[in-house]
């Protein structure tokens, strides 16, 4: 019961299936043995939509700089002090494609965690990050290119969607289908030309997952972050402001060097 829930949470929070929050060995959950490489459940006490491990600091995949502007805005190994940063692929387990949602209101918040923000983007470029510093917390960063006026629809389609789907929603990709309760607006202040943040639990097979995300446009460029605490998957996470901010200044920095 314990892997078929844990196969319906990879559903339910694909982005944040990107890299280990056990980078390091201090990030190893206390509770029990970290997940397994391959997703499965690994022991029973391995936290539900926990990433999959990658390897040591020293051998982890690190994101590729250089290339065209999104490239030069996606974060890579080193921008952040006491985070590991991976590029690396999903979690095996993870579906592809964008979640449909059970009400036409809640589409635009189902699709934010799928492999793109929306169907309108262009190109999307994804980041694991794993923290040295807050045990169990794992984030993902992910940077898109839109058309400007596609990149505005969307954080207005956000907002509405916050705003009309607070008793929650349930999507489906690949035959999985999950569950998302109270759904908050969340305070969360950050630079970009505009922005939106909420809160909600994901639920699926009697396991729980708090996640926050937080959504901004720089331009024609778009933002995601989600923040999950796999060592106690009920506790709030939030995603951290040096994670935001360092990822504004990397799309800012790239956009000023052509």
């Amino acid at each position: 019961m314990r892997m078929k829930a844990r196969a319906t949470m990879v559903a339910l929070v694909p982005a944040l299936l990107l890299a280990s929050v056990g980078c390091s060995s201090t990030n190893t959950p206390a509770t029990g043995k970290a997940p397994d490489p391959k997703g499965s459940a690994g022991s029973a006490s391995a936290a539900p939509g926990a990433p999959a491990p990658s390897a040591p600091a020293t051998g982890a995949a690190a994101p590729k700089t250089g290339g065209s502007r999104l490239e030069r805005s996606a974060l890579a190994q080193g921008d952040l002090p006491g985070y590991q940063i991976s590029a690396q692929g999903k979690n095996p387990n993870a579906p592809d494609g964008q979640p449909q949602a059970d009400k036409k209101a809640c589409q635009p918040l189902a699709d934010i965690m799928g492999d793109k923000p929306d169907p309108s983007a262009r190109e999307t470029l994804s980041r694991g990050i794993g923290s040295q510093k807050q045990m169990g917390l794992a984030v993902s960063a992910s940077v898109s290119s839109y058309s400007e006026s596609d990149a505005k629809a969307l954080i207005a389609r956000l907002k509405a969607a916050v705003a009309a789907c607070g008793t929650g929603f349930s999507a489906k990709v690949e035959k999985q289908t999950g569950a998302y309760r109270e759904v908050r607006a969340a305070d969360y202040r950050t630079g970009g030309d505009e922005s939106v943040s909420w809160t909600m639990t994901a639920a699926a097979e009697g396991v729980s997952a708090q996640v926050h995300l937080v959504v901004v446009r720089e331009g024609d460029t778009v933002v995601r972050l989600m923040a999950l605490d796999v060592a106690g998957a009920r506790q709030q996470a939030q995603v951290p402001k040096e994670v935001a901010d360092k990822q504004l200044a990397k799309i800012q920095q790239a956009r000023q060097s052509g």
